[in-house]
């Protein structure tokens, strides 16, 4: 996914969606060099996400392990 970078309203970002849909994203999760204009990927890091899954089920089964 894909967002455009609108315009900066204080804390919060105002994006435009690849649907043409326009919402307020607080600024803190940018980059702080992004830009009107600018463009932003967004992606799901499957592999990652995995990895943390399992790690986070391990930390769990050593928490109730007897």
């Amino acid at each position: 996914m894909r967002v455009i970078i609108d315009r900066f309203e204080g804390e919060v970002v105002v994006v435009e969606l690849e649907q043409g849909v326009f919402i307020q994203v607080n600024k803190k999760i940018f980059p702080p060099e992004v830009k009107e204009g600018d463009i932003v990927s967004i992606n799901i890091e499957k592999e990652e996400t995995e990895e943390r899954s399992k790690h986070i089920q391990k930390l769990m089964d050593d928490m109730w392990e007897d």
